[in-house]
Parts: structure tokens; C-alpha cells; sequence
């Protein structure tokens, strides 16, 4: 057994599992902060009614957030001691700043907002939503700054070799901080619109608090569509700039780009295939990719085959992430603005079928998200850190792969009871529907 591959995989595991939930509390934390903004100044009872019940599930997602990710951060003492030795002067600031700015006014007002209800004015009590959803945000925000200096380092020297920070600023906004942190935002806003947009169609179809759900629903449908619009542009087309310029490796892999081209065509499908690099029944739009890179439609684009082998990303996996993340951010424009237009027609409520697809589609923005974490961090590989680290350096040499073995059996089987309990906590509180405020 390989205790690389391993610890990639139990890595793989705790953050994937966890990144089910900072994108739908996010998302849902700054909705709430509208619907509590209208039941206050509007004092209607529907708004109220709606903040008391999405509230409730907020808190549900909010421990399950931090129940999984403080497991998470425990193994980079464990399993990547290596990587810890190297970028611990550096990776430790925004992980400490997230702790002591962000995460302790999320939980400290989450806990004001959920009871205090009715003990605290009405001003205070929207306050504490909005300190919650300004704490969450400032939390994703720090973590990206780590992961994003390890996509593009910046403000360091390599002294006794380890990474030491000399800079923080600069640090804190390497290049690829703002474009990764606004693209991670606008998912968690999509996550948190359809979460409230598919639960309020379940709520209308079940004929439950109709009034009440139809307000939810028209807002986070509108909400869902303007912020999958803006996700694609302007956001995930400065992404995608940002990426090109700075990891063409990354670049070329997730776009399927296996030789340098100018004029590069943008692959709208493809199966991609590894040995040797190319993409069969492929469908292609010639100059497309080059024009969105750099804004020249003749730019040149470097392939993959300008790279070392050995720093080459996995082709397929990056390939087929990117885009299916692409797909359904497509698929997010497509069914809200259908939504949309028979919502200005009058006609949605009489729309069984496509009430009934918003609430299958409530997992699909969390899935688009995990995809487009696998894009980021698979194609970043060989490196842990960008041209400074690569991942099989920063392992911990003492741990077995049996051993790591042993805990990602044991991770799996806690997470598996874990995520059912919460499904069955979920789905009770959905099933029971907003209760009035007068009971």
C-alpha cells in the first residue's frame, strides 16, 4: 500500500465530506439576512415565520460544519507533518485569523440569533444573522487565503528550507486569493438559494404554510438567478484568466489543451484520454479559448506538452471535473431562468413537475462545488505547494499506511452515520414545515 495515495485519499475524504457545508450555511446565512431584513421592517408574520424555521436548519448545518472540520485540520500534524514543517510559519496565520475573527463571531451571534428571538429588539436580532453571515464569509475567506498561497505562493523567502514569511500582505493577497474567494462565494449563494428554493417547493407541493413558501421560494429564485449569472460572468471568467496566467499546467489540463495553439479552441465535450494526451468525440469552439484567457482570439496557449511529464496534473480528472462543474453552473442559469419567466407569467405555481425538479436539484450546487474543489486541488498536482512542494515530499514519514488505512476506514463508517443522522434531522424538520409564530 502506497501511505501517499493514502493520505491523499483520507485528505480527500475529511475536506469533501466537510465542504458539504460552509457553501449551504454561507449561502443560507445571507438569505436568512434578507428574509429577516423584510419580516422586520415589513413586521410580516410569513418572513418571521420562514427566518424561524430556515434558522433552525442553519444551526443544524453549522454544527455539522464544525464537527467535520475540525477533524480536518488535525492532519496536518499527523498524516503531512512534512508539509506543516515547510509552510508552518506561513500556513498558520490565516488559520489563526480565521479562528479568532471569523469562526468565534459566526458562533457567538449564531447562538444570539437562534434564541434570542423575541428576547432581543428586533434590530439586534437581524444583526446577529447579518454578524453571522459577515462571520461565515470572513471564515471561507482565511481559509482560501491558505489554499490559495498554495496555489500561488507569495510574500516568502526559503530559509533552512522552510517557507518564512516576510510579507503578509502580499501573502494574504497572492494572485489567486480574490478571484478564488469571490467564485467560492457566489457558489455558496447558489448553494443557499436552491437550498431555500427546492425546500420551499417541497413546502408548496405538500400544500404547508403555502403563502409563506411561495415568498421564499420567489426570493431565492431571483436570488439563484442573478448570482449563477454573475458566477459565470464576470467571476468565473476572471477565474479563469487568473488560472491561465498563473498555473498554465492547471490551465491546459482542465481545458484539455494537450498541444500549444494559438487561436485555442474552448472543448464544450470530450472524452479525454491520458496516454498518450488527447480528446476523442470531441466537440470544440476554434479561437473560443484563447479570446477568454486573454481577450486575443489568436493568443497562443501553452499545451501540456511544453510541461515535464513528472508535472503534468491527472488529465482525466481535471478534465472532467472542470467540466461538469461548467455543465451545471449552466444547468443553474438554464432551470431559474425558466423559473423565472413563468414566475413573470403567473404560471409557476401550476408547474407540478418543474416545482418538483427544484427540489431534486437542491444537492446539485454543493456538487458543482466539490467539483470544482477536485479541478483546483488535482490540478494543482504534483505540487502541495506550486513549484516549491510537491506532495510526496510532504507526507509524514513516521505514520504507516496501514495505520492511515486504518483511520480512513474508521473516518468513513463515523461520516457515513454522521451525514444520515443529518439527512434524517433535515428531512423531519422539512417534513414538519414552518410552524406560526403564535404557537
Amino acid at each position: 500500500m502506497d501511505a501517499v495515495l493514502l493520505a491523499r485519499l483520507q485528505f480527500a475524504l475529511t475536506v469533501g465530506f466537510h465542504f458539504i457545508f460552509p457553501p449551504l450555511s454561507i449561502g443560507l446565512a445571507w438569505l436568512l439576512v434578507i428574509i429577516e431584513a423584510l419580516g422586520w421592517k415589513r413586521n410580516d408574520d410569513s418572513y418571521i415565520m420562514l427566518g424561524n424555521f430556515f434558522g433552525k436548519i442553519l444551526g443544524l448545518i453549522f454544527a455539522m460544519g464544525v464537527a467535520t472540520g475540525i477533524v480536518m485540520e488535525f492532519q496536518f500534524g499527523t498524516n503531512w507533518s512534512e508539509y506543516s514543517k515547510f509552510v508552518g510559519d506561513i500556513f498558520g496565520a490565516p488559520l489563526a485569523a480565521e479562528g479568532i475573527f471569523a469562526f468565534f463571531l459566526e458562533s457567538t451571534f449564531l447562538g444570539l440569533y437562534i434564541f434570542g428571538r423575541n428576547k432581543v429588539s428586533k434590530g439586534v436580532h437581524w444583526f446577529s444573522i447579518l454578524m453571522v453571515a459577515l462571520g461565515s464569509t470572513i471564515s471561507a475567506f482565511w481559509i482560501l487565503v491558505a489554499n490559495s498561497w498554495q496555489q500561488t505562493p507569495a510574500g516568502y523567502v526559503i530559509r533552512n528550507g522552510r517557507a518564512e514569511l516576510v510579507d503578509f500582505w502580499a501573502a494574504v493577497f497572492n494572485p489567486s486569493t480574490l478571484p478564488r474567494f469571490f467564485h467560492t462565494f457566489a457558489a455558496s449563494l447558489i448553494c443557499g438559494g436552491f437550498l431555500v428554493m427546492g425546500i420551499s417547493a417541497y413546502l408548496i407541493i405538500k400544500n404547508k404554510q403555502i403563502d409563506a413558501a411561495k415568498k421564499s421560494f420567489k426570493l431565492a429564485l431571483i436570488f439563484s438567478l442573478i448570482v449563477s449569472l454573475l458566477q459565470v460572468f464576470p467571476i468565473g471568467h476572471e477565474h479563469g484568466r487568473q488560472v491561465a496566467r498563473t498555473q498554465p499546467e492547471k490551465f491546459a489540463a482542465i481545458q484539455g489543451l494537450y498541444t500549444t495553439q494559438s487561436g485555442a479552441p474552448i472543448a464544450i465535450f470530450a472524452i479525454p484520454f491520458s496516454k498518450p494526451p488527447e480528446l476523442k468525440a470531441k466537440i470544440e469552439i476554434p479561437g473560443l479559448l484563447s479570446w477568454l484567457a486573454f481577450g486575443d482570439i489568436n493568443a497562443e496557449i501553452k499545451g501540456i506538452n511544453e510541461f515535464p511529464e513528472d508535472e503534468i496534473p491527472p488529465l482525466f480528472l481535471t478534465f472532467v471535473s472542470y467540466h461538469n462543474m461548467v455543465l451545471l453552473g449552466i444547468y443553474f442559469i438554464f432551470i431559474t431562468a425558466i423559473g423565472t419567466y413563468f414566475l413573470w407569467k403567473k404560471k409557476i405555481w401550476d408547474k407540478r413537475k418543474l416545482l418538483k425538479i427544484y427540489v431534486w436539484s437542491i444537492p446539485l450546487p454543493v456538487l458543482a462545488s466539490e467539483l470544482g474543489w477536485i479541478a483546483a486541488e488535482v490540478g494543482r498536482q504534483p505540487w502541495i505547494v506550486y513549484k516549491l512542494l510537491k506532495t510526496q515530499d510532504a507526507v509524514s514519514i513516521t505514520v504507516s499506511a496501514n495505520e492511515i488505512l486504518f483511520s480512513i476506514i474508521l473516518f468513513a463508517i463515523i461520516y457515513l452515520l454522521l451525514f444520515s443522522l443529518f439527512i434524517y434531522v433535515l428531512v423531519n424538520k422539512v417534513k414538519h414545515g414552518p410552524e406560526p409564530i403564535n404557537s
